[in-house]
Order: structure tokens, then sequence, then C-alpha cells
């Protein structure tokens, strides 16, 4: 311990503030330091797998019930939208507590909505008082609260814990593992429908009509179809095989969708106790708690340096500093100002567009398997083996690569270049793709779609779509919104940003509902939704060209706000004299 006479000391006296001032600024630029120099550490690989099995979990366990047969236009898409509007709620609602409360105090809180909410699904059943649907809506509205918590929480804690030059690797490797989640799924799925071949053909022993929407939506909620994997927040390619069994008593179907959805509870429990003992991070300290030494302490300790401890009279104090304070008026003042309100719009439209993208492609994935002819066999049981395997293939072709050459190349050519290369890729295949739509998908008399050269190319042009929403605006709307806000504001900014998407995701299921038949002729108009598509994809390059690049900058750079003179003397809130520093021995 060092003598007093050589402590640090910051009084409360008007002549000493600028002083105190200059104090607080040089031990906050000290910690920021910590955080944007350090080298890689376990401590950054244990914050990526605490943030990313967030993702996995979405991916793995949000289901959607698709159409059949027995369920009304209002029951389909009720249960459709049900999970993205409780996401969206979820992101405004989180993203704005977070901001509030504290990171650690959130995280964690929307993981055990997640595994509660999850359980209740797959363990869901109906009555003559409660009718199943109901129930299962009422969970996924519930599940999407806590899916949309883990958007900016992730994002925020990612971003705010990441050192400058592996900032982008680290948060496409958060968002990254929903890939993994619906690759998971896929196998899960696939084991399942092995399993239980033998049992779901005693109990639907016929042979599949190619237009059986209830037998490709079966094999759907098994493999988890690619909506699962491109938008974790709400599959929308699986139906719930609720009926009756026919021959044997027992719905073998079931028992598989309830064991693969309640599986996916394994992982988040898992990671529970790590999220709840992840410590806060270094800028909510700093510039909301404005507890400037314990944000130098923590973060030390944290990353295994020499830390630094406020002693008086041989125990801890914290101070608190003067500082930029969130509220409403200030939250006004700041996007008021025309720069800072083109970048959260520029960051929230592209999101949006590409959400819009990415759940139309998973409303129509069960589509395109069966044009390529996955599932168009004799027994339902081998229906649902390829349709799985299907699925495999668009995760391993399309999904996984484009999630893991954005990790290698986004600290290297930068967010907004791959954001652009993107949305330009994806404007052309999409108008290729609904330009030769008819000619490249051959539809017979039957409604079936045959399996010609022709689709699969269209098979390799959907994979390339799916490759370029996440080596593109997938993956980087959901990095780019946290990085470029002020810290007092982040979380409640990418919440903002997020939800902005998943209204896009909404609009998507709303309007192609509305414009395809998936039951009676699911090719109609299929063409036309690409075209309109890639004018989203358009909008989404335009609106990028307003969000800065953000690759190899600070977070306090990327904020636009003074960083000198950042902190002033110590508030009211605790006496500070005879406070002192001394380094950890």
């Amino acid at each position: 311990m060092a003598d007093n006479d050589d402590a640090i000391s910051i009084n409360s006296d008007p002549k000493l503030d600028r002083q105190g001032s200059v104090l607080l600024n040089r031990l906050r630029a000290a910690a920021l330091a910590d955080v944007d120099n350090a080298p890689p550490a376990l401590f950054h690989l244990k914050v990526c797998l605490v943030a990313g099995v967030g993702f996995f979990t979405d991916a793995y366990d949000i289901f959607a019930i698709n159409r059949r047969p027995s369920l009304s236009s209002d029951q389909s898409l009720g249960l459709k939208i049900a999970t993205p509007a409780g996401t969206f709620f979820g992101q405004l609602f989180f993203g704005w507590l977070a901001d509030i409360i504290g990171r650690k105090r959130m995280y964690g809180v929307e993981l055990v909505i997640m595994i509660v909410c999850t359980f209740a699904q797959a363990t869901a059943g109906g009555g003559q008082a409660v009718n199943i649907l109901s129930t299962l809506m009422l969970w996924r509205v519930l599940t999407g609260l806590g899916v949309g918590g883990d958007y900016p929480l992730s994002a925020t804690i990612t971003s705010e814990f990441a050192a400058t030059k592996i900032r982008g690797r680290m948060m496409t490797a958060v968002f990254a593992a929903q890939g993994w989640g619906n690759l998971a799924a896929s196998i899960v799925g696939t084991v399942i429908t092995v399993i239980y071949r033998n049992r779901v053909n005693a109990d639907f022993p016929f042979t599949p009509d190619p237009t059986d929407n209830f037998v490709y939506n079966s094999g759907a909620c098994l493999c988890n179809t690619t909506l699962t994997a491109i938008a974790f927040a709400s599959g929308n390619h699986s139906s719930v095989p609720l009926c009756s069994a026919t021959t044997t008593g027992i719905n073998h179907a079931d028992y598989m969708w309830r064991l693969l959805i309640g599986l996916g509870c394994v992982p988040a429990v898992i990671a529970l106790y790590f999220r709840l003992t992840i410590p806060e991070t270094t800028r909510f300290m700093l510039d909301i708690e404005r507890n400037v030494v314990r944000a130098q302490r923590e973060i030390r300790g944290a990353l295994a340096e020499q830390g630094a401890h406020v002693v008086r009279n041989g125990v801890e104090v914290e101070q608190r500093a003067g500082a930029p304070v969130a509220t409403r008026r200030d939250f006004l003042r700041y996007f008021g100002q025309w720069d800072n309100f083109c970048v959260l719009f520029g960051a929230a439209w592209s999101w949006f567009a590409i959400d819009v993208a990415f759940y139309t492609l998973g409303l129509n994935a069960s589509v395109i398997l069966q044009g390529a002819g996955f599932g168009d066999v004799g027994d339902v049981g081998r229906s649902l083996y390829k349709l799985c395997i299907g699925n495999l293939i668009l995760s391993l072709a399309g999904l996984i690569p484009g999630y893991w050459v954005c990790f290698f190349l986004i600290d290297k050519i930068g967010r907004k270049r791959i954001q652009l290369i993107g949305f330009a890729v994806l404007t052309a295949l999409f108008i290729i793709m609904g330009t030769a739509f008819n000619s490249l998908i051959t539809v017979s008399a039957g409604q079936r779609v045959d399996e010609t050269p022709k689709t699969k190319l269209f098979i390799l042009l959907f994979c390339l779509a799916n490759f370029f929403q996440n080596f593109g605006p997938n993956t980087t709307t959901f990095i780019i919104p946290g990085e470029i806000f002020p810290t007092r504001y982040r979380s409640t900014a990418h919440g903002i940003c997020a939800a902005t998407g998943k209204l896009g995701a909404i609009i998507a299921q709303l309007m192609f509902f509305k414009l395809v038949d998936p039951v009676n002729n699911p090719q109609k108009f299929m063409g036309h939704s690409f075209e309109i598509l890639a004018g989203f994809m358009f909008t989404g390059l335009l609106s990028t060209l307003l969000v800065p690049e953000t690759m190899g900058q600070t977070l306090e750079d990327l904020s636009g706000e003074n960083q000198e003179n950042f902190m002033h003397a110590p508030t009211e809130a605790i006496e500070l004299q005879g406070g002192i520093v001394i380094p950890r021995q």
C-alpha cells in the first residue's frame, strides 16, 4: 500500500474540479485502453461462448407452425407471427432496460424466459376449455420476448468487452452460433426421423400425394426448416402434427416434434450459470454508473492483468464521476442531430430490408426442397428423411459457409463493404431467380414440381442467396448497431434497429401469406416475390451508404462525442475526500 503522501486524492473543492476532471478522464482512458488493446484471451472466448449460446438456442428451438388443411387462414397466420411479435417487443424492452439497469443484471433473464417457454411448448397440450393452438400461440409470444432480449444484450456485451482489432470477429462468432443451432436441429431431426420412420409409416400407411401439405410440413417440422436457421426468432415452416393417430392409435409424429424442441433446452440450461456470472461491462460502469475505478479494477481482473484498487481505511470504495446522463431530452438531442439520425435510420432500414428477404425465403424453403426432389417418395417416413437431408444441404452449402467467410474477412475488409457486397449480389440474384423462375421450375398438371437440371440450378441460386445473406447484411446488420452509438444508448439503439428488422419479418409474413398460396398452388406468384425482394435489397444497398465504417475504430470514436472532457469532477453521490489509488500487489 502506498503512503498517503503519495496517494492521488480528489476533493469536492471547486478549485480542484479541473484537476479532478483531468484525472478522471485519464483513468477512464486507461480503463478503455485496457479493453481496446487487450490481446486475445480466454476471457474473450468465454464471452463469445456465453453470448453465442443464446443464438444457438434460438435457432435450434424456435420452430414454426405452418399451414395444414385443418387450420384456418387466421390460425395459420397467427401462429406464424406470434414469435416475431413477441421478439419485436422484447428487443425494445430489454434493449432499454440494459441501458438503465445494466447489462449484467438483465443478462440471463431472457435466457430463463426462453428455457421455460421452450419447455412449455414441447409439453403443451389441449383440452375442451383451452385449445392447443391458443396455448402454443401464447408460449410463442412469450418465447419471442426472451429471443428479442438476446439481440441487444448479446451484441452490446460482446462489443463492449471486445478489443478493437477482434471486435468484428467476436460479434460474428456470436451471431454465427445460430448457424450451428440450425445444423444441430437438422442433424437431430434427421436422427429422430430415422428412429421413428417405421412407426410413422405404420401411423400413416398410404402413399403420399405430392400435394399433401401435411406430409411436407411434417418433414419441415422435423428438420426445423431453413427459416429457423436464418431467423432464429421465428421459424416458419414447421407444422406441428396435431392430428389424431390414424391406424395405431398413437401419433408418433407428435412425439417427434416434442422431442426435437425439448432437447433445445439442454445447451441453454448449461450456459445459464455463465450468463448469470458474467461481469458488468467496463463501458457501462464508466459511462452510465460513472464508477471509474471499479471499471478499471474489474476489467483488469477479468483479463488477468495488474489491477487497481481504491482503498479507504482498508476498505474498497467506489467513486461516481460526472458524465452525460441518458434522459429523454438528451436522447432527443443526440438523435435529433441530422448525422446521428441518418446513422440510426440507415442501420435500422438495412436490417428491415434484409429481414424481409430472410423470412420470405424461409416461408418458401419447403417449396424449394420439393422442387429439388426432396420429399417426393413413396412413404411418409422416407419423405420426412429426404426433407431433413435437404435442409442439411441448405445449411451446409449456404448458411454456415456464409457466416464463417464473414468471420475471417470482417476485420480485414470492413463491415460496410461486406454489407454493400451482400446487398448488391442479393439484388442481382433475386432478379435472376424472379425473372427465370417459370423456366427453372416446371409444374405439372398435378401441382408437382419436376426434378430437372434447371431445378438444381435454381437450388444452387437459392444456396448462393443464403451464402450472401450471411456473408453480407444478415451478419453486419447485427454488428454495426452494436458499435456506432454511445454507451448510454447502445443497447436501446440496437434494440430499435433489431425491432425494425423484426417488423420487416412480420410484414414479409403478412404480405407473402396473401400473395402466395402455399396449399393449392405454392408456385403462384413465387417469381414475382423474388422480384419484390430484389427491390428491398436495392433499398438496403442505398441505406448502407448512410452507415459509417466501424472497422479499426474504438466505440468512443464511433460515438461522435468529445472524449477528452467526457467526464468532469465527481458529483455529490459519493464523497471522494481521501480516496487512494494503489496498484494491486
